[in-house]
């Protein structure tokens, strides 16, 4: 997200720049990546973000759009105090996007670029704002796996770490090997640089190089080319003689080739509240005053347009405004998103439209694709058919009211007294269905289940894409991350329950922290998820574990309470 030294963080959209995106309108550039390109733009109350637009190439894979959209669900439930949380985002459009918080600061790569290295008291803070990011991050079952500078920024009151687990969506998908790497040599570590493997203890390796990268203002195992980086990386010890004398052993732990010897987050945090004299206290001193001077330009935001978009959007590649499968809204501004699920509006439309700076006395527009907005129509002022239209739309109003009410001999062509065509009795709300029990459930591998069987019945997905199919799917992840291994729905949503909630009908329904996947990292035995299918059944489901190493097939085990029918069934299309 850090640009070249000498230009300014806001630069001014090119004429290949979008416009608008998702209904934002976008203020300015904020850099580019191997991924997709980042711009400023603002809440409908006014609040900056940054918005990442993904690239084309990416956008075409569909293995990439499936693990994008799981890592966009997961990095949802990431909260911490030193990570920027997401906003907002479109994971289905032809073109999908992400918008998070905008940090006003520079990254750390730019920052030593301009400035060097880093004093001790500013190294050590970085370091415990950033393990406490990487803590929050692990604890939702996300491995970042492309912490580098660039992915640091430094605000006012701490570091921010951003860009949590995207990387996955882009390993192993068919980009990789044509020229789009995924992690950053330089801050690789060497069992990811030599066989690909990722776990948690990846993530310390790349924090102790930014720990010495900013201690002595270069990278550890030193500059050139990728192929020679790597090498050393994998098969030589790093040089670590310009380091302060404190900071040697924590540093050289966190670099360890292997990966069990490296320190937990929380062991790096303690680590570093013994080394320092003074306790450890993020403030606005916290950077060195030549480093916080510079935070200045970046707080001055382009101002954000005083005149909304128009009022009349059509689909394009960055804004579709096309509901994806199941009904629901494809994205949403801050207060209107997926927690909450109420019915979108089109940008334009009062209290939805997102202000930004860049206006201009005709319609905005996406170069190389459709118009956002056509041109106005005319001003007509035919009073007459307004009135007729109105007429006629009361008459039918009353047709339709009449005809759902009973006739006029007090008969009701209902099942029984008081029910009403969709089954809910008149006056109140629907009943409760009973609850069905099944235990001991065995999900074999890319198995899935249907909440509606009885009893639910685990189905070989071989020959379907099972993940659009499934209520409830078991997907190891073989790909060298074993604790990418997840329970995930095609139909609906998942909710992970936290040790004080008593699963319930009512604990499920009054949920909103959905999720399309969850990490078997996070559950143990006795752990329990709801399952909200969009067929409208609504399952508690309790973990009862794994299957052993040696036996014959991978499996999980499974407590289903199924309460069918206990919602309205998602509208289609």
């Amino acid at each position: 997200m850090s640009g070249a030294p000498s230009v300014g963080p806001f630069q001014p959209l090119k004429d290949d720049d979008p416009t608008v995106v998702g209904g934002y309108r976008l203020a300015a550039a904020l850099g580019a990546g191997g991924m997709g390109k980042v711009y400023l733009s603002y809440t409908p109350g006014g609040r900056p973000i940054a918005l990442k637009v993904i690239r084309p190439e990416f956008s075409e894979d569909p293995e990439f759009r499936r693990r994008f959209q799981q890592e966009v669900h997961a990095a949802q439930r990431v909260q911490g105090l030193y990570t920027a949380p997401v906003i907002d985002f479109d994971t289905e459009g032809p073109q999908p996007w992400l918008a998070t918080a905008y940090v006003p600061g520079p990254s750390l790569a730019h920052a030593v670029s301009q400035h060097g290295a880093l004093p001790l008291r500013t190294v050590l803070l970085l370091t415990v704002g950033v393990a406490e990011a990487l803590h929050v991050i692990h604890a939702a079952g996300i491995v970042h796996r492309d912490l580098k500078p660039a992915n640091v920024l430094l605000s006012t009151d701490g570091p921010r770490v951003i860009d949590f687990g995207i990387a996955r969506a882009a390993d192993s998908t068919a980009l990789t090997g044509t020229g789009v790497s995924v992690g950053t040599p330089s801050f690789m570590a060497p069992e990811q640089a030599a066989a690909g493997t990722v776990t948690h203890a990846t993530d310390i390796f790349a924090l102790g190089q930014i720990v010495a990268y900013a201690a002595i203002g270069a990278p550890a195992y030193g500059d050139g080319p990728s192929h020679a980086v790597l090498y050393r990386i994998v098969h030589e010890e790093p040089d670590l003689s310009r380091l302060p004398a404190a900071l040697r052993p924590l540093v050289a732990r966190c670099l360890s080739r292997d990966p069990a010897a490296r320190p937990a987050p929380t062991e790096v945090i303690e680590q570093c509240h013994a080394l320092s004299p003074d306790p450890l206290r993020q403030g606005e001193d916290w950077l060195p005053q030549t480093l916080a001077g510079s935070l200045t330009e970046r707080r001055q935001l382009p101002e954000p347009a005083r005149t909304p978009p128009p009022a009349t959007p059509t689909p394009t590649a960055y804004s579709p405004h096309v509901p994806p499968p199941g009904g629901g809204a494809p994205h949403a501004p801050p207060g209107f998103g997926p927690a909450s699920e109420p019915t979108r509006t089109a940008p334009g439309r009062p209290g939805m439209a997102p202000a930004g700076p860049h206006f201009s006395p005709t319609p905005p527009t996406v170069v190389g694709g459709p118009q956002p907005w056509g041109p106005p129509p005319p001003k007509r002022t035919h009073r007459g058919l307004v009135v007729a239209g109105a007429v006629a739309a009361a008459i039918i109003g009353l047709a339709v009211v009449s005809s759902l009410l009973p006739d006029g001999s007090g008969k009701d062509d209902s099942k029984s007294p008081g029910a009403s065509s969709s089954g809910e009795v008149s006056g109140s709300k629907r009943p409760d269905p009973k609850p069905v029990t099944y235990k001991g459930i065995d999900v074999t591998e890319n198995y899935f289940v249907m909440l509606a069987d009885s009893p639910p019945r685990p189905t070989d997905s071989e020959g379907s894409a099972f993940a659009s199919k499934g209520d409830l799917y078991f997907q190891p992840r073989s790909v060298n991350v074993v604790e990418s291994d997840e329970i995930g729905t095609g139909n609906g949503k998942l909710v992970l329950l936290n040790n004080a909630q008593k699963g319930s009908l009512d604990t499920c329904r009054s949920e909103t922290r959905y999720s399309k996947s969850i990490s078997l990292d996070q559950l143990s035995n006795g752990s329990q998820l709801c399952v909200l299918s969009d067929a409208g059944h609504i399952a508690l489901a309790t973990y009862r574990g794994r299957s052993r190493e040696n036996d014959p097939s991978m499996y999980i085990t499974l407590d289903l309470t199924i309460w069918r029918n206990a919602e309205e069934p998602q509208q289609e299309g």
